[in-house]
C-alpha cells in the first residue's frame, strides 16, 4: 500500500490499536504530556501504551485511570537514547520506573558494543533488566537499527536481545537519521522466527502514516503468521501517526 486513500477505516484502527503514542522530547512537561493523552479518541480506539520520559510514569498511571483507560499501558525507556549509562544506572531507573507504575521498559541496548564485536555486555543489560521486570512488567530492548547498518549486525544484535531474555525487539530510538525500515524489520522478525521464542517486534520511528504502517504488518504476517500481529506481539512507536489515523477515519 503506497497512498494514503486506499487506507481504511479498519486499517487505521487496526494500527491504533497496536500503537506506542509516545513523547519522548527533551522539552515534555506534564502539561504536555497530558495534552498528549487528551489527543486520544476513545470514541475510535484505544493505543496499545502510551511511551514517556521515566519521570512522567506515574502521572500517566494517574491520568489513565481517572479517564477509565486502564487497559492502556505505560511505556518509559532507560539507557536513553544513547545506550551508553552505567549498568548500575539503568537498573536503579528501571526498578524506580517499575515502583512508579510502569507496565513496559523499553532498554536501549549499548548497540555500540555489539559493532566493537563485545556481545557479552549487551546480553547483561538485557539479561539484569529482564531479571528487575520479572514476569509482570514487559521488556522491549532497543537495538538502534540506523547505526547498527549492517544486516549482520541488526541479526546479530537481535539474537543476543532474544537470548537474553526481551520479551520485544525494537527498531530505534526515533534519535537517529534513520529509525524504523521495511528492510530492517524483515531482518528482526525472521531472527523471532528463526530463534522460536516468543518474542514481539516494534517497529519505532518513520512510521508516519496508516499507509506507511500497513507494509509492516503484511511482512508480519507472511514471515509469522496472519494472526501474530497483536498488540502483545507487535508494535509502532509514533507520535505524529494518531493524527493520520483520525485523518483516515473521518475521511472513510
Amino acid at each position: 500500500m503506497s497512498t494514503q486513500q486506499q487506507a481504511t477505516a479498519s486499517d487505521a484502527i487496526r494500527v491504533l490499536e497496536l500503537m506506542d503514542l509516545t513523547s519522548l522530547n527533551e522539552d515534555d512537561t506534564p502539561q504536555s504530556i497530558i495534552a498528549m493523552l487528551d489527543s486520544i479518541d476513545a470514541n475510535i480506539a484505544l493505543p496499545a501504551a502510551v511511551c514517556v520520559y521515566p519521570q512522567f510514569v506515574a502521572l500517566c498511571k494517574e491520568e489513565l485511570a481517572s479517564r477509565g483507560w486502564q487497559g492502556v499501558k505505560v511505556a518509559t525507556v532507560t539507557n536513553f537514547p544513547c545506550g551508553e549509562q552505567p549498568l548500575t544506572q539503568v537498573l536503579a531507573q528501571t526498578q524506580q520506573a517499575i515502583d512508579d507504575g510502569a507496565d513496559e521498559i523499553d532498554l536501549v541496548m549499548p548497540y555500540n558494543q555489539v559493532i566493537a564485536g563485545d556481545p557479552d555486555t549487551p546480553w547483561q543489560y538485557v539479561h539484569s533488566s529482564k531479571k528487575a521486570c520479572g514476569n509482570s512488567v514487559t521488556l522491549k530492548v532497543i537495538i538502534e537499527t540506523g547505526v547498527l547498518e549492517q544486516p549482520e549486525l541488526i541479526a546479530q544484535a537481535s539474537d543476543i536481545a532474544i537470548l537474553a531474555g526481551a520479551d520485544f525487539i525494537k527498531t530505534s530510538t526515533g534519535k537517529v537519521p534513520v529509525n524504523a525500515t521495511l528492510a530492517v524489520a524483515q531482518v528482526m522478525l525472521e531472527r523471532i522466527k528463526i530463534n522460536g521464542k516468543a518474542v514481539g517486534f516494534k517497529a519505532a520511528g518513520g512510521v508516519k502514516t496508516v499507509s506507511q504502517g500497513i507494509p509492516y504488518l503484511d511482512m508480519a504476517a507472511n514471515i509469522m503468521g496472519h494472526d501474530w500481529a497483536q498488540a502483545s506481539t507487535f508494535r509502532f512507536g509514533a507520535s505524529s501517526l494518531l493524527a493520520d489515523v483520525k485523518k483516515v477515519v473521518t475521511q472513510d
